[in-house]
């Protein structure tokens, strides 16, 4: 987070013709940090000329990673989510040369880039777009149980395909695989928290019960959800 640091460094090493192109795609991507923190357009665009401008010729395997994953931001924050999520998805197994933490977050840009997408299509398309982020979550939780981007998008994709049930039950099995993460399931439990009281919860309901019964199975529900939770926490 040291960002002016990283800046000056970055600039620093640009001036040096064996590293420019390197340096270019750190600077873009501390262009796109800053961008996520301050929404000025003028980062955003600061972080499309750094990129622009890389020649990936002379880049190693990790560099290239790291470039196509600042473009793919790019085209996130321009809103053009179907393209970042194609662009996230070219490297969402290769990001793991860049370390664990980096996969998760390619994984979780992808998903929520798939997500972008699907609500501003067809409701009728959905369905088919989160059998996708569903296989490749479960592809993702077989490979390493302590997954936060899979533990939780196996419940956030099949909530918004429409299947409350299977969000339901993705949700409990996914507090408990939470234990296995690296920083022992405290971002994912409370992501998983709000998505089953906000959202999975009333939806379920919805659909299980009419009328004044709604406000019941809800009671009811939390109460079962707090009595998991009390039960699996440390």
């Amino acid at each position: 987070g040291q960002y002016e640091t990283a800046e000056r460094l970055a600039r620093e090493a640009a001036a040096i013709p064996a590293r420019t192109d390197a340096a270019r795609v750190v600077l873009g991507r501390i262009q796109l940090e800053r961008y996520r923190q301050s929404s000025d357009p003028r980062d955003l665009a600061l972080a499309r000329e750094s990129l622009r401008m890389v020649n990936a010729t002379p880049l190693d395997a990790a560099e290239r990673v790291e470039l196509t994953v600042g473009l793919a931001e790019t085209l996130y924050f321009e809103e053009r989510y179907g393209a970042a999520a194609q662009l996230f998805e070219s490297v969402r197994q290769r990001s793991i040369l860049l370390g664990t933490p980096a996969h998760e977050r390619v994984l979780d840009w992808w998903a929520t880039s798939v997500d972008k997408q699907a609500q501003a299509g067809h409701p009728d398309e959905r369905p088919a777009i989160y059998d996708r982020v569903l296989d490749r979550m479960n592809e993702e939780i077989a490979e390493y149980p302590g997954s936060t981007a899979a533990g939780y998008w196996l419940a956030a994709a099949a909530r918004a395909s429409g299947d409350t049930e299977r969000a339901w039950h993705a949700s409990h099995a996914g507090w408990l695989r939470a234990s296995l993460a690296d920083d022992r399931g405290v971002a994912l439990r409370a992501d998983l928290d709000r998505l089953v009281t906000q959202a999975i919860i009333p939806e379920r309901a919805a659909k299980i019960a009419k009328g004044d019964q709604i406000k019941e199975a809800q009671t009811a529900m939390i109460a079962e959800w707090d009595a998991f939770k009390k039960a699996w926490s440390q």
